[in-house]
């Protein structure tokens, strides 16, 4: 699924992001999907009034190989179109328990759905490959992007994997001081925004320090500095925050896929690992034994 649908959504997401003459065929393209598919570069060129250089570059712009993956996608979008698509909704003053869990439920459901489509699935394996081959692995977020982070670092320290997550951007920088070029420098910011995690990535990238980052979708600065660049879907913002809540899930869910793709890939260590770490938790869950020997 996740490499054969989300044409629409990437063209949507970055309409307004985009260069006038982009803007204009890919506002074609979302009133006319059908109609692309049967389309050359040049013929989509001139039915949206600009050119085929145009459609090449809108293409770029959406981090895909050409306008063949793009097709690909918005076909696959055509195809599985059903009556599954939920708008994002906020809570509203006084609401019951059961409304609450069911937009909320229907808010993350719908992320990681669109996350799901609009993934790369080569820059997924280039994340992947990177970080099972890494001597370490330097997770940075700020504020909220922190705890991603963290439970990132929670993760692949299960499995042995050499990891460090901070959200201080002076330790940060620290440790990229002194980082080898087998370590991976991986930022994650939903905005893409965030001015410390750029710099971080773009200080990595002075020092040949491989980098990854996780935004939402679409150009910014810290995707800018990244080597290999993974999406979440970008979802509404809400008075109360459920977009932002629902985000955060995107991420999770991303680092979950790097994780148990990391761990699929080298099963036979993974195993033996994750039992060692369940036996050393396990050890700190049973009660202290005297020492045999009588001394306190």
């Amino acid at each position: 699924m996740s490499n054969l649908t989300g044409g629409l959504m990437m063209l949507s997401e970055m309409l307004h992001n985009l260069p006038p003459s982009e803007k204009k065929i890919a506002s074609y393209i979302l009133e006319f999907p059908k109609e692309t598919l049967d389309l050359t570069v040049s013929e989509l060129g001139k039915r949206s009034q600009t050119s085929g250089a145009a459609v090449i570059r809108l293409c770029k712009s959406l981090d895909l190989k050409g306008f063949p993956e793009l097709k690909l996608r918005i076909a696959g979008d055509l195809q599985q179109r059903v009556n599954t698509v939920i708008e994002f909704r906020d809570i509203e003053p006084n609401e019951n328990v059961i409304s609450i869990l069911e937009k909320v439920t229907n808010n993350t459901t719908q992320t990681l759905r669109e996350t799901a489509e609009l993934v790369s699935i080569s820059e997924l394996e280039k994340a992947v490959e990177v970080i099972q081959k890494a001597d370490n692995v330097h997770f940075y977020g700020v504020g909220a992007s922190s705890i991603i982070a963290q439970d990132a670092q929670q993760k692949f320290l299960r499995i042995n994997k050499s990891t460090t997550a901070f959200s201080d951007a002076h330790m940060a920088a620290t440790i990229i001081a002194n980082a080898k070029k087998n370590d991976v420098v991986f930022g994650i910011s939903f905005s893409g925004q965030t001015y410390e995690v750029a710099k971080i990535l773009e200080l990595a990238n002075q020092k040949s320090v491989k980098t990854i980052s996780l935004t939402k979708f679409g150009t910014s600065p810290v995707a800018d500095q990244a080597n290999i660049r993974l999406y979440t879907s970008s979802t509404q913002e809400t008075a109360f925050r459920s977009g932002a809540t629902s985000s955060r899930i995107a991420q999770l869910h991303i680092i979950d896929i790097l994780f148990m793709s990391v761990a699929s890939r080298q099963y036979k260590k993974t195993i033996r690992h994750v039992d060692e770490t369940k036996e050393a938790v396990e050890f700190l869950r049973t009660r202290i034994k005297p020492r045999k020997n009588g001394v306190d």
